[in-house]
């Protein structure tokens, strides 16, 4: 069957699936897997030290794929400067770059020119708009179902997606709550053309830099056992449930200042239980999508099995 949208002629892909930003994991090993599957994989480049590691990266899925691939810029991390970092993207002749968690304008302002292609996260409709008039290509729309962080109106997947298909012009993907071909079919019917995954992505055999602990703690856990952290600070975002979230939230729930959380909410956090496996001594990023998650597949296996899920409902839906 083709799989044909114009998500998948945007960006040159076989199939609309894109792999999402994934601080602190989203690599060389796995945004090529991704690419070689027939969807989109991505590095994230402000998880990296400076220009000459994205360099490096991005070389190194040159070397593992010819497909194309992208670059996601999560530019709202404490205001950390991202021009010199896109610079090396595009002298990397890096074809797709993705904008997370921040203001898109003088991102796409630096772009002009280029034939690179823009795709913007959003969480909400208002969001996607500007977005559209901004000049991106397409929007990946996050439902609060996901993991990482998310819109502040709590909108579900189901409702958000058609709501900004009803919005926007250009091509949607969604996101937030999926993980197999069922999700895929899902998206389409709502009117999305794509979809984004992450956490199903983390459980991957290429997903090298995630700990065995953090994806066994994926396997093991149910749709409920995810909370979400930092809403007093207005950003909102989704972890596993652990007793270090718990501290988090009570720290919120005392009315704890950013000062009064920073230690608990640092990338050091994350990175001790996402790298280390020190699964009492920080936090990690997953979606409710956790869920439906119950293996360590390659992602070409992956990819083979929700394109045959997809397809029976296609078969179904036909008879």
């Amino acid at each position: 069957m083709k799989w044909r949208t114009r998500v998948t002629e945007l960006l040159g892909i076989t199939y609309p699936i894109i792999q999402g930003g994934l601080a602190y994991l989203a690599y060389a090993d796995l945004a090529a897997a991704v690419s070689n599957a027939g969807g989109l994989g991505q590095i994230t480049a402000m998880s990296l030290d400076g220009p000459e590691q994205l360099r490096e990266e991005i070389r190194k899925v040159k070397e593992k794929t010819d497909r194309p691939f992208g670059v996601n810029f999560a530019i709202g991390q404490h205001g950390r400067p991202f021009a010199h970092m896109l610079e090396a993207a595009l002298d990397e002749g890096v074809p797709v770059v993705s904008v997370t968690g921040g203001n898109p304008a003088p991102f796409f302002e630096q772009l002009k020119g280029t034939n690179v292609k823009k795709l913007v996260l959003v969480a909400a409709v208002r969001q996607a708009v500007k977005a559209e008039e901004l000049g991106a290509d397409a929007v990946m729309v996050v439902g609060q179902e996901g993991g990482g962080h998310l819109g502040k109106y709590d909108t579900g997947t189901f409702v958000l997606i058609p709501k900004v298909v009803d919005s926007v012009s250009i091509p949607v993907i969604a996101s937030g709550g999926i993980a197999d071909g069922r999700g895929l079919m899902a998206a389409l019917a709502l009117g999305a053309e794509g979809i984004e995954m992450g956490t199903r992505f983390i459980a991957t055999k290429e997903c090298v830099h995630a700990h065995p602990a953090y994806k066994e703690m994926i396997l093991n856990a149910t749709e409920n056992d995810t909370v979400i952290i930092k809403r007093s600070l207005g950003a909102p975002g989704r972890v596993l449930a652990n007793a270090w979230a718990e501290k988090i939230l009570e720290i919120e729930r005392q009315g704890g200042t950013y000062d009064d959380l920073k230690e608990y909410i640092s990338g050091e956090a994350n990175r001790r239980f996402i790298y280390e496996g020190k699964v009492d001594e920080g936090f990690a990023w997953a979606g409710q999508a956790i869920g439906l998650i119950h293996d360590v597949p390659s992602v070409a296996e992956l990819f083979a099995r929700m394109i045959e899920e997809a397809e029976q409902i296609r078969r179904r839906w036909a008879n």
